[in-house]
């Protein structure tokens, strides 16, 4: 007799939490293409590789390579706009020929004057090769223009890199030739009214490709704000107060960015080593699985407890978050699995987003990676990497506190329930695999043994591959190399991103607008200090909103943070407290794009979802006031002042969520309790012993006309 009645299968992930969907603008390259494109990828990732761990190669030189290969990469891979799925190549019209014999031969005759300048030095030895090099500046300009211009305008499809992509393609690796050729003059005269016409053209040129790769990779946001701080760079004379300044020529301005005040500083230098070598670690994770094994790991563990997969969402887009570096990249990974099953369970379509998008953000304040943060922290500051990771610990236990407990009272408050036993990976099973945690324990534990950040990594991502020969998905030489080119595939995006947000950082050095900044707020804060960081919470949000976190912080740090240290914040707490809010605008409405990420999964309105994501997040915009008036929380303190802190700041976030949540111990609680809550909430958080008793007194009230009601209740006649 047959049963007509479904198997039920165990949710286990079989696709990797690292794919993504593909673009829409993302090219699926095969054959000899994507062969070529496969191997520069490979080799991109070994160089980094190679150069950070066997033999390092100059720092200018290195960087200048870094941002050309992304460059080629990125261009080879994307497409100017959304590309034509399965359709066949278009024929060329009269005037696309006619572009392309004009880019083409304008590159070619590029290409020939730095090959004849690097003969007529190297090999004639020639001392001066300006007349070369003049005219390579003019082809590579009239050929970037036309191949800029072609890209927009006709289309290609999805199997075939696009001819004036290429021309691009070969453009990028013709600045960074020049800038390595002229790297001893470029240091002495980039920036300075020495610079002629021939730094001027290229300077542009590497601009121009730089901003257009971000484009493709991370959308208009950031163009906009770079372009409007590449407007500032000559309008200042025409501003008033605080914005105005000198002004200044455009071979002085555009080679300025192309040193390591700009393109070449500090975000490109992060980029270079701890964001590549964490993204190949990343890609390593994928190859071999780890990385499904966390999120399994913690559907056998949570699967089954009140909104399981929620509380699932929470660990498992928490811990991929802090290794990916991008809050909407992590939510649309993890999310593809996530929020179906938070739907399914009871949560609400936006509450299942919100619940993907807060997590997945959270992830970038995770430590000890902190998607990258850290070591842009530790760049910018000059202070011990080891110090910030310990620093983040109690902030980001909080916060995700903080979100498991909202988690938590909406599944309470609705009577929801875990996913049954049979859907989940077995736990046993789970635990006889617990050995594939040992990348991120060899991680965390050579950090704290004193290895530097780039021997500690590197060794993670060895580990990585080792772990794997004791699993089905071992990884040979194949699998080796299909990681590495993955690595330099995922980096593309966060390279361009860094180069575009080193433009900005390059304005904001030049013109001194961070310092008058800081003078601003140096004003406010004679007033009133919470004014000031107030001030400087709405600076950083706007600053970040529609950036990437990497981004995003990079510009805040210019701007906001030495501020705050003039008005007598700590470094720490000053870059802590504008990395938060930096990472937080994934999150911020109106623009949100982690939030509009887990829209797109859970098929609700964009806005609605960004505010939901907003609302699981909320104890987040607290927290770093916390900084500021409770130092402990940063493990500045006695042990016994560390340890108040964090026990008074978590029963304040349990406040915090219930008042949220409209759910506090037993049950649910009308407005005036939710307002007293509240209030509680932020009593407890501000850290002081008097606001401490104040809020645990207000907590005890609604408690007690609780206890007072239910009994009430239970009394009366039914």
């Amino acid at each position: 007799m047959s049963n007509n009645t479904p198997e039920v299968q165990p949710i286990i992930r079989t696709d990797s939490v690292s794919d993504v969907p593909v673009a829409h603008n993302e090219r699926l390259l095969s054959g000899m293409t994507g062969s070529i494109i496969f191997l520069a990828c490979v080799l991109f990732t070994s160089m980094h590789l190679y150069a950070l761990n066997v033999s390092p190669i100059e720092t200018w030189t290195f960087r200048i390579l870094h941002v050309a290969g992304g460059l080629v990469v990125g261009f080879a891979l994307t497409a100017a706009v959304t590309l034509e799925r399965d359709t066949q190549v278009h024929r060329r019209s009269p005037t696309e020929w006619l572009a392309l014999a004009i880019s083409g031969t304008a590159l070619g005759y590029a290409a020939l004057c730095m090959v004849y300048a690097w003969w007529l030095r190297d090999m004639q030895e020639v001392a001066s090769v300006t007349a070369p090099l003049y005219q390579l500046s003019w082809a590579l300009v009239i050929a970037t223009t036309c191949a800029l211009l072609s890209s927009w305008t006709w289309r290609s499809d999805d199997k075939h890199i696009h001819w004036a992509d290429w021309i691009l393609m070969v453009a990028s690796i013709l600045v960074a030739a020049y800038l390595i050729f002229v790297i001893d003059r470029w240091r002495m005269v980039a920036g300075m009214p020495l610079v002629g016409q021939t730094e001027l053209l290229v300077s542009v040129v590497g601009v121009a490709l730089i901003m257009e790769l971000t484009r493709r990779v991370a959308g208009l946001a950031l163009i906009v704000i770079t372009g409007v701080f590449l407007v500032y760079a000559f309008a200042g004379p025409l501003l008033p107060g605080i914005l105005e300044h000198q002004g200044y020529g455009a071979p002085r301005f555009f080679s300025y960015l192309y040193t390591d005040n700009g393109i070449l500083g500090p975000t490109t230098a992060v980029s270079s080593t701890y964001i590549i070598l964490f993204i190949t670690f990343a890609a390593f994770l994928q190859a071999s699985k780890v990385g499904d094994y966390f999120v399994n790991f913690a559907f056998a563990a949570a699967g089954r407890s009140r909104g399981g997969p929620a509380k699932v969402a929470v660990f498992a887009s928490g811990l991929m978050g802090m290794i990916n570096g991008t809050s909407a990249g992590n939510v649309v990974a993890t999310g593809s699995l996530t929020i179906p099953l938070m739907k399914r369970v009871g949560y609400h379509p936006r509450s299942a987003g919100g619940i993907e998008a807060a997590a997945s953000t959270g992830g970038q304040i995770v430590p000890p990676i902190m998607g990258a943060g850290a070591f842009i922290m530790a760049e910018i500051t000059g202070i011990p990497y080891t110090d910030i990771a310990i620093a983040a610990l109690i902030p980001a236990g909080l916060y995700f506190l903080s979100i498991y407990l909202m988690v938590d009272l909406e599944a309470r408050r609705d009577g929801m329930q875990g996913l049954a036993k049979d859907q989940l990976p077995v736990f046993k099973d789970m635990v006889k695999q617990v050995y594939l945690f040992l990348p991120i324990i060899i991680l965390v534990g050579t950090l704290f043994m004193g290895y530097s950040v780039i021997r500690a990594g590197t060794l993670a991502m060895i580990s990585a591959a080792v772990v794997s020969w004791f699993t089905p998905h071992w990884m040979g030489p194949k699998a080796l190399l299909n990681a590495l080119s993955l690595g330099a595939r995922m980096a593309v995006p966060l390279i361009a991103v860094c180069a575009c947000a080193g433009i900005i950082v390059g304005v904001i050095s030049l013109t001194g607008v961070g310092a008058r900044f800081a003078s601003m707020l140096l004003g406010i804060a004679d007033a009133s200090h919470f004014l000031a960081l107030f001030f400087a919470m709405c600076i950083s949000i706007l600053l970040g909103m529609g950036m990437p976190t990497t981004a995003a912080y990079a510009v805040a740090a210019s701007v906001v943070a030495p501020g705050l240290q003039q008005i007598g914040i700590p470094p720490l707490v000053a870059h802590f407290f504008v990395f938060y809010y930096a990472v937080l605008s994934a999150i911020t409405p109106p623009v949100a794009l982690a939030g509009y990420a887990a829209s797109a999964i859970a098929n609700t309105d964009p806005l609605k979802t960004a505010m939901t994501s907003f609302k699981f997040g909320l104890s987040a915009f607290i927290v770093p006031f916390m900084f500021f008036y409770s130092p402990a929380l940063l493990m500045d303190g006695h042990w016994w002042e560390i340890l108040r802190v964090v026990i008074t700041a978590s029963i304040g976030i349990y406040l915090l969520a219930a008042a949220v949540q409209g759910y506090f111990m037993s049950g649910r609680t009308n407005v005036l309790q939710r307002l007293i809550l509240l209030l509680a909430a932020l009593a407890m958080i501000a850290g002081g012993w008097m606001t401490d008793l104040l809020g645990i007194g207000l907590g005890s009230i609604v408690l007690t006309t609780q206890l007072v009601a239910s009994r009430s209740m239970a009394k009366s006649p039914s």
